[in-house]
């Protein structure tokens, strides 16, 4: 994906710190990194309004999820 100049020089979107995964145990790094690669790509490539607001917080729901779905017993 091509990032638009005028999207990458916006003010830093809140959420990205939600998308870390930097810090989990590997197990989990697996699992959540393909939601933050997702995130910054949206960040990066969709103009910020109320819209990319909803998919980012949908997406921080679905990938909650998916690390819960990993640790559940």
């Amino acid at each position: 994906m091509q990032t638009d100049p005028a999207i990458a020089e916006a003010p830093q979107e809140h959420i990205l710190q939600f998308f870390a995964y930097e810090h989990l145990p590997e197990n989990l790094k697996q699992v959540s990194r393909p939601f933050g690669d997702l995130a910054r790509a949206i960040v990066g490539t969709i103009p910020r309004n109320p819209e990319r607001t909803v998919a980012l917080r949908k997406l921080l729901e679905a990938k909650d999820a998916a690390v819960r779905a990993q640790v559940a017993k």
